[in-house]
């Protein structure tokens, strides 16, 4: 009997439970493994309930979830750290659904399981600062799971399309492969491509609750369809796009924190962004791009500079995004001189502070 990894085999029962009907998207098994790292393998009844919080839709799922972690695991009295899996021949095929009532106490863990869901949406809309140790996990793979959808641009190049503009060159090249004789009209159009992404997050002091998250992501979009650099704002400029390429996100963002020197420090947004503009942005980077900037503007240097640094970025980028974190916060009114001088030369201005606001974002940006 091989005996395999606990990530392996909870992996293997998410695609049992696929293979005998229930939609299991990559998320909610991202987020079924978050779970059950929080409640631990020792608790089998927590596993279970954990499961069906994160793995089911609706009513329809439960009965074929009932039948598939029995077939997987068998006794819920008993769950070693790592189970076998000469079980899953047993869940090979899709199980019959039938319309017979739960087994008693089925009313109880229907309301458990709502409870759990509630709790999960409910945790979408909490302040990340907010936030213990377990909810952090649960939110770390909920982020991870989150599909950035890249903003567009015209292409420089035409692609051909059977409407458009006349395309005379393919159109002539075709008339004289007939011979002269008349043939079909090409049409061509101008393309799409992905728009560049740029975030500059700030890592001040102000800023650390809200900085974990943040980078987690910025690695998310990094691994999306677009173009996407990052950069680190406190008392000093750095790029942690190499980092962020790492695949796993613990280790990038391990390999980023030993690239930023002014991590929790003071904040000199001013000076940053002109020398993000001097050595980057000038010079091609931010030239169409959708620039991301993420911080509260707590400024300790010259608030002008930073206004005019600003403008300097708005005649250069697509689009300016300003995320502020206690800007979805009740009563928050922008009265940093920080804020207060660069709400003129941003495009939006948005809150990032929960998952939901991160989401926010992400539609903001792809719609740029």
């Amino acid at each position: 009997m091989t005996v395999n990894e606990p990530d392996e085999v909870l992996l293997g029962f998410t695609r049992a439970l696929r293979a005998a009907g229930v939609r299991v998207t990559q998320d909610r098994a991202a987020t079924f493994l978050a779970a059950a790292a929080i409640v631990g393998l020792t608790d089998p009844e927590a596993v279970y309930v954990a499961g069906r919080a994160t793995l089911c839709s609706g009513p329809d799922d439960l009965q074929r979830y009932d039948l598939v972690f029995e077939a997987w695991f068998g006794d819920r009295s008993e769950l070693p750290r790592t189970i076998p899996r000469e079980r899953k021949e047993d869940v090979a095929a899709p199980l019959p659904v039938t319309d017979e009532a739960d087994d008693a106490g089925g009313e109880g863990e229907r309301d458990l399981v709502n409870a759990a869901a509630s709790e999960v949406e409910i945790l979408r809309h909490r302040d990340v600062a907010a936030l213990d140790a377990a909810q952090k996990a649960i939110l770390d793979a909920m982020i991870r799971a989150l599909h950035p959808r890249a903003p567009q641009r015209r292409a420089a190049r035409h692609a051909p399309w059977r409407r458009g503009q006349v395309d005379l060159q393919r159109t002539l090249r075709s008339s004289l492969r007939l011979m002269g004789e008349p043939g079909q009209v090409r049409r061509r159009r101008r393309g799409t491509e992905p728009r560049r992404i740029i975030l500059l997050i700030d890592v001040s002091a102000s800023m650390r609750p809200y900085a974990d998250a943040l980078l987690r992501l910025a690695h998310t979009l990094v691994h999306s369809a677009s173009p996407v650099e990052a950069f680190t704002l406190g008392t000093r400029l750095t790029r942690i796009t190499t980092a962020l390429h790492a695949a796993d996100p613990d280790r990038a963002l391990v390999r980023a924190g030993d690239e930023v020197p002014d991590w929790a420090g003071g904040t000199r947004l001013g000076e940053t962004l002109e020398a993000f503009l001097d050595r980057w942005g000038a010079r091609g980077m931010a030239r169409g791009a959708v620039v991301v900037v993420f911080s509260d503007g707590w400024e300790r240097g010259d608030a002008q500079l930073l206004g005019e640094q600003m403008a300097r970025l708005g005649r250069l980028a697509h689009r300016v995004v300003w995320v502020n974190p206690h800007r979805g916060k009740d009563g928050y009114e922008p009265v940093q001189q920080g804020i207060v001088a660069v709400l003129p030369h941003c495009d939006d201005f948005v809150a990032g502070h929960s998952l939901r606001s991160f989401e926010q974002v992400l539609e903001v940006v792809a719609s740029a």
